[in-house]
C-alpha cells in the first residue's frame, strides 16, 4: 500500500499541500491538466524554490484572472460537476468542497444553496483543492495519514471583518483530528488546508512504517521564527497485506500503588462497557520501592475524554498519560458453525501469505460449557474441528 504521509511542520494551507507534491516528484503538467479539465482560462500554477528555516522547500502559486473573486455554493459545484476531471478526481474534489460550503452554511446560519464562499469561493482555492487530489492521485497514493495539526493564535482579516484564530472554519472542519497549540500569533493551518486534509486522512498520528521512496518539502508564504514554515510530504510503500487496515488509537496510562485490588475487576469492567478496546494491569515497582500497577487502556480517540474522566472518578490516580499511536489490523470476519453443543462464533483472518487463522469465541464456548456441563476446552475442540471441516468441503478458489 503506498501512503502520503503529511507532517504539518509548520502548518498547512492549499498551495502548501501542492508545493509539497509538486517537490516529492509530481510533474507541473498534472496541475495544469486539472485546470484545464476545469475549463479555466487564464489560471494557471507556478513553483520555484525557496528557503524556509534552512530548509529547501517548493513554492506552488495559482495565478488567476477572477474577476468574481467569490462565489456561490451552487456556481462552485456546477464548476467542478461539468468539468472533464478523472471521475474519482472530481467525486473526491466535489466531497471536500461541499464540507467547506456546509461549514461556511452552518456558522453564518446561511441555507447551504445560498452560502457565498468568500476567499473559500476563489478559483485559486477550487485548484487547490483539486490539484491536490489529482496530485495524489498520480502519485499512487491509496491512503493519507496526518500528523497532529498545529494551531497558533491571534486574529485574521475576512470579509466579515476579524477573525481569531484559528479560524472558526478551520476548526469546524478538523473536529475529531488530534491539534496542538503552537506559540507564536499567526494562522498556521487554513480552511483550505484543514479541509484537503481532513477530508483525505484516513488516520492521524506518528509516521506510519512504510519503506520510504518520497520526500517533499511544500512553503509557506512567510518565515516563521523558530521553525521551517514548511509542509513535508513522505510517500513510501507499507509492506501490508490485501485488506490490512491502518487505524489511530489513543493510549492511556496511569500508575497506581494506594488503591485496593480489587477494584480492579470494576474498573475493568466499566471501562469495557465505555468502548475502551482493551485494558489490561502490569505489575510495576514505583518510587519508594512500591509495588505497584501499570493500568493501561485502548481506545480510539473519540472515547479517549470520556475514558479519562472515568479513570479519575473511578481510581485513585491523580494524573492519566496520553499518546496516539497507529495499529496495523488483519482483514477478520466472524462465522458461525454447527457442533454438536449447538453453534458456536469463529474469529477467522488471513495473513500475508493466505494462511487462514481461525479463533473460536471464548463467550460461546464459556456459555455453553455451563450450560452442558463439559469442559471449556472440548467446546473449543470441537468449534475449531467443525470451522476446519467446513474449509475442507469448500471449493479451492
Amino acid at each position: 500500500m503506498r501512503i502520503a504521509y503529511f507532517d504539518c511542520i509548520g502548518g498547512a494551507s492549499g498551495d502548501m499541500i501542492l508545493g509539497a507534491l509538486l517537490d516529492a516528484g509530481l510533474p507541473l503538467r498534472v496541475l495544469q491538466d486539472a485546470i484545464v479539465a476545469l475549463d479555466l482560462p487564464g489560471c494557471t500554477v507556478e513553483a520555484h524554490k525557496v528557503v524556509r528555516g534552512g530548509l529547501a522547500a517548493t513554492q506552488a502559486e495559482v495565478l488567476v484572472s477572477d474577476p468574481a473573486g467569490e462565489r456561490a455554493w451552487p456556481e462552485v459545484e456546477r464548476l467542478v460537476l461539468a468539468s472533464h476531471l478523472d471521475p474519482p478526481v472530481k467525486e473526491t474534489a466535489h466531497r471536500i468542497l461541499r464540507r467547506i460550503a456546509e461549514v461556511e452554511a452552518r456558522l453564518h446560519q446561511t441555507a447551504l444553496d445560498q452560502v457565498h464562499l468568500h476567499e473559500l469561493g476563489s478559483l485559486d482555492t477550487i485548484v487547490d483543492v483539486v490539484g491536490a487530489v489529482a496530485g495524489l492521485q498520480a502519485l499512487g497514493v491509496e491512503a493519507v495519514v496526518v500528523s497532529p495539526l498545529p494551531l497558533g493564535r491571534g486574529q485574521a482579516h475576512s470579509l466579515h471583518g476579524p477573525l481569531p484564530l484559528p479560524a472558526p472554519a478551520t476548526l469546524e472542519l478538523i473536529k475529531g483530528a488530534p491539534v496542538q497549540g503552537v506559540d507564536g500569533e499567526g494562522e498556521r493551518v487554513t480552511p483550505t488546508g484543514a479541509a484537503i486534509l481532513s477530508t483525505l486522512a484516513r488516520e492521524y498520528g506518528p509516521l506510519p512504517a512504510m519503506r520510504v521512496q518520497a520526500i517533499g518539502y511544500g512553503a509557506g508564504q512567510r518565515d516563521l521564527p523558530a521553525i521551517p514554515n514548511v509542509l513535508r510530504l513522505v510517500i513510501g510503500e507499507a509492506e501490508m497485506g490485501a485488506g490490512d487496515t491502518l487505524e489511530t488509537l489513543t493510549v492511556l496510562e496511569t500508575n497506581i500503588d494506594d488503591m485496593n485490588p480489587q477494584g480492579y475487576d470494576h474498573i475493568m469492567a466499566r471501562l469495557f462497557a465505555a468502548g475502551a478496546l482493551d485494558v489490561y494491569l502490569t505489575p510495576i515497582h514505583m518510587k519508594k520501592n512500591r509495588p505497584g500497577i501499570l493500568l493501561t487502556v485502548l481506545c480510539r480517540p473519540a472515547d479517549a475524554a470520556a475514558l479519562t474522566d472515568l479513570l479519575f472518578a473511578e481510581t485513585t490516580t491523580l494524573g492519566v498519560r496520553q499518546q496516539t499511536l497507529l495499529r496495523r489490523c488483519l482483514p477478520r470476519e466472524i462465522v458461525t458453525v454447527a457442533t454438536r453443543f449447538g453453534p458456536v462464533h469463529v474469529k477467522v483472518t488471513r495473513t500475508k501469505d493466505g494462511r487462514m487463522r481461525a479463533v473460536p469465541e471464548y463467550d460461546d464456548c464459556h456459555r455453553i460449557a455451563l450450560e452442558r456441563g463439559v469442559p471449556w476446552q472440548e467446546v473449543v475442540a470441537a468449534a475449531q474441528m467443525a470451522w476446519e471441516r467446513s474449509q475442507s468441503a469448500s471449493p479451492s478458489p
